[in-house]
């Protein structure tokens, strides 16, 4: 190490004060990146949690970076009041030359501190929802639910959203305060139907079928009331009343997780098949658009539709 450390002198003293500087900044940031990568390998060895690599990953990533722009700026710098004039000129510059990325970066400083959301949170930002996979100094990246794919199930695509954003646009988080959402399946059934008794099924089939978060949300809500003023009348499944044109509305109404909506959704509608093809319930029936047609006195037809 010694031998080394003579030679760089060496070599050193043969160079002018700016080319032994850049020097110099290229060795520190050589060493923090094989630092990094060495930090990086002894991380995937050692822990197998996923969720755990992450974090110790973008902690050393952001370490790293603090330790490499603080180096850096001593070593181009001669004394503190050089330093503090070095990077108030450096400041003015970059926030005339890079404005946008300087603004990400705000955002991202935004995020770290205020926790709008997290990895592995369900966001929507402007038209894109999706599930938060990464934050990092510029953007962070979701994978992209909804879109084509039906009660937002992954469509597989990643997409990249600069830090920004979140000064410009609305935030919808469905994992903040609450871990749950409300879901509503519509079922319409014919102004002929037995209605209430239609109601009664599907109340029972909610009440044995529904996610059971009740009691769970009720705690939640307690908790997230000291940042929030959210209140509920009612967390428990419950059905309402409304006619359409076709008939009679039933809407099924109920919480579950964001990332489970599609499964309760189809659970919840297979077993409300079951109770409508059961041979019991033979007035009720589903409603559809239909047309008829009237024959009047004198021959002529009329057609309806609803």
């Amino acid at each position: 190490m010694d031998v080394i450390l003579e030679w760089f002198h060496q070599f050193s003293d043969g160079l002018t004060e700016t080319e032994s500087k850049g020097l110099t900044t290229f060795i520190i940031v050589l060493l923090l990146w094989l630092f990094q990568r060495l930090m990086v390998r002894s991380i995937m060895k050692l822990q197998n949690d996923l969720a755990i690599r992450y974090t110790w990953r973008k902690s050393l990533t952001y370490g790293v970076y603090l330790i490499g722009i603080v180096a850096i700026a001593l070593v181009w710098a001669n004394h503190f009041g050089d330093f503090a004039t070095y990077l108030g000129l450096l400041s003015a510059g970059l926030a005339i030359a890079f404005q946008d990325p300087i603004v990400n970066m705000a955002g991202w400083y935004f995020i770290l501190l205020q926790k709008p959301f997290k990895v592995g949170d369900r966001i929507q930002v402007d038209n894109q929802i999706g599930d938060v996979v990464d934050i990092n100094l510029f953007q962070f990246s979701i994978v992209e639910v909804g879109n084509w794919v039906g009660d937002e199930q992954s469509t597989g695509r990643i997409i990249h959203i600069p830090n920004s954003k979140i000064f410009k646009t609305p935030l919808a988080n469905y994992n903040e305060g609450l871990d749950y959402i409300w879901n509503e399946i519509k079922v319409l059934v014919t102004f002929e139907s037995n209605w209430k008794k239609c109601k009664e099924v599907l109340e029972n089939t909610l009440n044995v079928h529904a996610p059971k978060v009740s009691e769970h949300a009720k705690k939640e809500l307690q908790s997230a009331s000291g940042k929030y003023l959210i209140y509920y009348h009612k967390v428990t499944p419950i059905v309402y009343t409304s006619v359409e044109d076709s008939g009679v509305l039933l809407t099924l109404r109920y919480l579950c997780e964001p990332k489970k909506r599609r499964n309760t959704t189809s659970f919840l509608w297979e077993k409300i098949l079951d109770e409508f093809n059961h041979p019991d319930n033979i007035d009720m029936d589903f409603a559809y658009p239909t047309r008829r047609a009237v024959t009047t006195g004198d021959g002529v037809k009329a057609a309806t539709g609803d």
